[in-house]
C-alpha cells in the first residue's frame, strides 16, 4: 500500500527550521535550480491544474495543484494539491503527500534559506497577508530568530495568532513599515502593496505572492535599489512580475544557490523574489519521507 502523508504528518515530521536546512543542504550539495522543468498549466472547465515535476538521484516527484476560483463561494479552499513521489530507479510509487501542507512548509523554507544569513537577531517584522503563506512565513522565521514584533497588514485587519493586526494604508501600517527589518509579501495583489520609500536601508523584503509576469507586490524603486535574490534567473525573468516590471536583467540578479554558497552581498536592502519551483517540493517531500521511515 502506498503511504499517504497527511497535512498533520507533514507538520509533525518536519519542523520549519529543518525544512530550511533541507533546502540549504540540497543547494550546497550541488542542486541546480536552472536544470529543472518549468511548471505547466492545464485549463479545466472550472479552473486550472498546475503540474510541477522534478527529479533527484533518489526520487522523481510531481505536484498536482488545482486552482478553482469558484470555491470561495462554496466556502472551500481556492487551491488544493497532492504530491506524488516515485523511486528514481524503479519508478514505483513511494508516497503521496498532502500538497497544500507541503507548499505551506516549503515556500517559507526557501524564502528564509535565501535571506537567513542577513537576518538580525530580533527583527521587527511586517507581513502582508494573513493566509497560510503569511502564517507559514511567521512560524518559519520564528524558528530561526526571535522577532521583536510581528505586524500583519491586511485590507480587513485580519489577525494571525500572536501578532498585531492592522489595516492596509493606515498610519499604523505606515509606522510599522518605517520600523521594519523584514517585510513578507504573501498576497494575491497585482500592484505594489506599499511605498518602498518607507523602508530603511537595511530592510529585507520577501515577496512570494505571485508568479505572473504582469503581477507584482513590490515597487520598481525597491527592486532597483536592493540586492535582488531569485531562485533562478531564467525563471524570474519569465514569471516574476516584480523583476520584469522593474526592468531588471540577469546581470542584476543573484540566485539562491549563489547566496547560500556564500557569494558576497553588498550592504543595503535585500529583496528575495520567489515564484515557486518544482525542485523545492521534491527536496522537502524527500525530507518528510525520510523522517516517516525512521
Amino acid at each position: 500500500m502506498i503511504p499517504y502523508l497527511s497535512g498533520e504528518d507533514v507538520v509533525a515530521l518536519l519542523p520549519p527550521a529543518d525544512a530550511v536546512e533541507a533546502v540549504e543542504a540540497a543547494l550546497l550539495g550541488g542542486l541546480d535550480p536552472a536544470a529543472g522543468v518549468p511548471r505547466s498549466t492545464v485549463p479545466l472547465a472550472h479552473g486550472s491544474m498546475l503540474l510541477m515535476p522534478a527529479e533527484s538521484a533518489s526520487h522523481a516527484g510531481v505536484k498536482l495543484v488545482t486552482v478553482a476560483p469558484g470555491n470561495a463561494e462554496r466556502g472551500l479552499p481556492r487551491i488544493n494539491a497532492l504530491y506524488a513521489l516515485f523511486d528514481a530507479q524503479t519508478l514505483r510509487p513511494a508516497a503521496i503527500v498532502d500538497g497544500t501542507a507541503l507548499t505551506t512548509l516549503r515556500t517559507p523554507a526557501v524564502s528564509f534559506a535565501a535571506v537567513r544569513r542577513f537576518l538580525p537577531a530580533a527583527p521587527h517584522v511586517v507581513v502582508f497577508g494573513a493566509g497560510p503563506q503569511g502564517a507559514g512565513h511567521i512560524s518559519t522565521l520564528a524558528a530561526l530568530v526571535t522577532p521583536a514584533s510581528v505586524t500583519v497588514v491586511t485590507r480587513g485587519g485580519t489577525a494571525v495568532p500572536g501578532t498585531r493586526a492592522v489595516r492596509a494604508a493606515t498610519p499604523e501600517a505606515v509606522a510599522a513599515l518605517r520600523a521594519a527589518d523584514v517585510v513578507v509579501c504573501a498576497t494575491t495583489a497585482r500592484e505594489p502593496l506599499f511605498d518602498s520609500a518607507l523602508l530603511g536601508d537595511r530592510a529585507i523584503v520577501v515577496a512570494v505572492g505571485s508568479h505572473e509576469p504582469d503581477a507584482r507586490e513590490v515597487d520598481a524603486a525597491f527592486c532597483t535599489r536592493a540586492t535582488v535574490i531569485v531562485e533562478d534567473r531564467a525563471t524570474a525573468l519569465r514569471e516574476a512580475g516584480d523583476i520584469i516590471l522593474a526592468g531588471l536583467g540577469p546581470a542584476g540578479l543573484l540566485t539562491i544557490g549563489e547566496v547560500v554558497g556564500g557569494a558576497p552581498v553588498p550592504a543595503g536592502p535585500i529583496l528575495f523574489k520567489g515564484t515557486g519551483m518544482s525542485w523545492q517540493d521534491l527536496v522537502v517531500a524527500e525530507a518528510i519521507l525520510a523522517r516517516s521511515r525512521t
